[in-house]
């Protein structure tokens, strides 16, 4: 992916290349059928989050490769901690009923059904309501978050309380850029 860059690109290019790699993957993932949608759900496991948050992860929250970038690491932190991710959402989904509902996560979650939902929501980026799919990847850290913040609170040792806190303020801030993103999407105005 950015293999094509030499050296140090300028800035500008490197945006440019952010924002069009990101608008084409997903007008590809709309215009295709479930083997690409499939193959783009799939672009970390293949070339490694490294490459995608190089290209990425500087953009703004409230841009479309800001908020690609989002939902590729989420599913990334799935994958790499389906047990914690499972044990927050089922502590959490109690305190946040709505956000539950949205998310979409089996009841009781396991690992499998969080890293099922990680799946689900960047297929429905490439595949069906963009802004729907951000709505459900900011429920699931909402109510993920939340859990976090709760097993903060019961935990005993001071070092993974202060852990478990950070992990749940970061979370709560994706959830409002995904959130965020979603409403300049209906808006006609993430690019």
């Amino acid at each position: 992916m950015v293999d094509t860059f030499v050296g140090a690109p300028d800035p500008a290019e490197r945006i440019e290349a952010a924002h069009s790699t990101a608008e084409a993957l997903v007008r590809h993932g709309r215009e295709s059928g479930n083997e690409t949608t499939a193959r783009l759900v799939a672009l970390t496991d293949e070339h490694g989050i490294d490459e995608v948050a190089h290209l990425w992860a500087d953009r703004p929250a409230d841009s479309l490769p800001g908020a690609l970038w989002r939902l590729y690491a989420l599913r990334a932190g799935i994958r790499r901690s389906p047990h914690q991710m499972a044990r927050a959402f089922e502590e959490g989904r109690h305190h946040a009923p709505v956000h539950e509902a949205v998310a979409g996560v089996a009841e009781p979650p396991g690992p499998q059904d969080v890293q099922r939902l990680a799946d689900a929501v960047l297929t429905g980026a490439f595949s069906g309501d963009l802004a729907v799919a951000m709505e459900r990847a900011g429920a699931f850290c909402r109510v993920v978050s939340t859990g976090w913040a709760l097993l903060a609170d019961g935990a005993q040792d001071t070092r993974r309380a202060a852990d478990l806190t950070r992990r749940a303020a970061d979370l709560q801030r994706t959830a409002a850029q995904l959130e965020r993103a979603g409403a300049r999407w209906r808006e006609g105005v993430l690019h």
